[in-house]
């Protein structure tokens, strides 16, 4: 690195939410359906409702491979959080 270069600040680790940027989210589809995936900002997810799989989004990037999508529960609706069943 000469003096001139900065390296970056990393963000602290109270940093909020980063969000997806809408038009990304418009051209994305799920790598395995090739349909429409739906954000859920809670878990930060991008979630296929036809696959039944959330891919992950770290530092505010879609990790769209389907071995690091997490299966959706049988009792989960996308975008909410699992359901739990009254007792």
């Amino acid at each position: 690195m000469t003096p001139n270069e900065t390296t970056p600040a990393a963000p602290p680790a109270s940093a909020p939410d980063i969000g997806i940027d809408p038009k990304l989210l418009e051209i994305l589809v799920c790598p395995l359906t090739k349909g429409p995936l739906h954000y859920d900002r809670a878990r930060q997810e991008l979630v296929s409702e036809k696959a039944r799989l959330a891919y992950p989004i770290r530092d505010g990037i879609p990790i769209m491979l389907v071995d690091e999508a997490r299966a959706l529960g049988d009792d989960e609706s996308p975008g909410l959080a699992p359901q739990v069943p009254p007792s």
